[in-house]
């Protein structure tokens, strides 16, 4: 018996090296996206400069301020409130950013709703993490004719920003090119942003819209293996994580003083950030190219993701605009898997990391949440799953059975092999599986 537990054992330890070699064959790991070769074509004197799809106009990077306390950070600026059953907040019209979030829904601590959950905090603040769009200038064009992040931005419609009620803010270049941006919001984590410039200069113009994500300094992270917490983004049907810390191991772009990670998408993707339960992202339109980056800048400490679209061009007496998307709330998964339906965000759901073995626990989730939204109670489900998945391996189940009650028969035939052989241990061995032919009996089936 404690030759078979041996065998047993080295059939298990085998077996499941077998499995890792398979695993890594069959899935290895990705390789590194190579950055996107762009040319910048306009330099501001001490400004960091990004091209676009293109590579036409180039934008600035960001700037941080010293930090203050988020109130203080909140109040030095001129701000539009955000209110729906799931947010509250305020974007500042300084930049048009939106920098200030709040998830009603969740509490700091348990059982005390005195806290709400801060998702997104001004510039100048601690932690601040906040979401800004706007244009880069190509060819005719200069910094000050396009909107940055201190243009101070008028309120045009709307005074509060609410699930039925977006703001529209406009800024008048004085030059002839007069920019708007409308911000609405659903009822649960989705902001539409829609940019628009009207060109009554009399000649065509060309630009760049975009939008990013930023981070003030690494945030604090979970730290466990199994969890991402970083970069996620889907480029034309792949996805691709990228932590904190592996941001500043991207080549240096000297152009933007930063490590870069870029890929051109064609058709359809996203970009942003995730931690354990919330998630900010970029969602340009189902089929419009954009450029996907992740930067970190060593000299301002701080984390990007950019939506870089590419440049349009705004011919005398007429209108562009460009439409995009935000999310910015908790990874809820009826939300996420809504979205990748409603507004075409191919993959969204894979959003939420399902670790390294997705093939089985995204489908095992996928019918627990089903379970559970049948049934009401998360604990049946758990029961309800449990079983299912009993009654899916009861046919091998039984099989092992089956075979450890004919093994368990042969007992008394198998010691008396072993009494007659003596230490001849091949001929125990020959004749003992002899006796396994006879009767018909696998013992690696139990």
């Amino acid at each position: 018996m404690q030759d078979d537990n041996t065998k047993n054992l080295i059939l298990a330890s085998a077996l499941s090296f077998l499995v890792i070699l398979g695993w890594f064959w069959f899935f290895p790991p990705e390789a590194p996206v190579e950055p996107v070769a762009t040319e910048a074509t306009q330099t501001e004197p001490g400004v960091a400069t990004v091209p676009t799809v293109d590579g036409a106009p180039v934008m600035p990077a960001i700037v941080t301020t010293p930090e203050e306390t988020r109130e203080n950070a909140l109040a030095k600026t001129e701000r539009v409130t955000i209110k729906t059953a799931r947010l509250s907040g305020s974007l500042s019209l300084t930049g048009g950013r939106i920098d200030d979030l709040r998830l009603l829904d969740y509490n700091v601590r348990l059982n005390d709703p005195s806290e709400k959950i801060t998702l997104l905090s001004p510039t100048g603040g601690p932690n601040a993490y906040y979401a800004i769009y706007g244009w880069a200038p190509a060819s005719g064009l200069t910094y000050n004719d396009v909107p940055n992040a201190k243009t101070e931005w008028a309120v045009e419609s709307g005074t509060t920003l609410t699930e039925t009620s977006p703001v529209t803010l406009k800024w008048d270049n004085g030059n002839g090119l007069t920019f708007r941006r409308t911000i609405s919001v659903d009822e649960d984590y989705l902001f539409t942003v829609k940019q628009s410039v009207e060109n009554a200069t009399g000649s065509e113009v060309r630009m760049a819209p975009y939008g990013i994500i930023a981070r003030h300094g690494e945030p604090e992270t979970i730290g466990f293996y199994i969890l991402h917490e970083g970069v996620v983004r889907a480029s034309d049907g792949a996805i691709q994580e990228i932590d904190y810390d592996e941001m500043p191991d991207n080549p240096i772009d000297p152009r933007e003083n930063a490590s870069i990670d870029a890929i051109s998408v064609e058709e359809s993707g996203w970009v942003g950030f995730t931690d354990k339960y919330w998630m900010t992202t970029l969602i340009p339109q189902e089929g419009q190219k954009f450029n996907s980056v992740s930067k970190y800048s060593p000299s301002s400490d701080t984390y990007q993701t950019d939506m870089r679209l590419p440049t349009i061009s705004v011919a005398p007496g007429t209108t562009q605009d460009v439409t995009t998307s935000l999310f910015a709330g908790a990874k809820v998964y009826n939300i996420i898997k809504g979205y990748e339906t409603s507004i075409n965000a191919h993959q969204y759901i894979d959003s939420i990391d399902w670790g390294w073995f997705f093939f089985l626990t995204k489908p095992i989730f996928i019918v627990l949440h089903f379970l559970n939204n049948l049934i009401g109670n998360m604990g049946l489900a758990i029961i309800g799953l449990t079983l299912l998945i009993k009654a899916l391996l009861f046919p091998l189940a039984y099989k092992s059975f089956v075979s450890m009650a004919r093994m368990k028969e042969l007992q008394p035939e198998m010691e008396r092999i072993k009494e007659q052989a003596g230490d001849d241990k091949k001929q125990v061995q020959a004749e003992i599986m002899k006796l396994y032919r006879e009767k018909k009996v696998n013992p690696a089936a139990g």
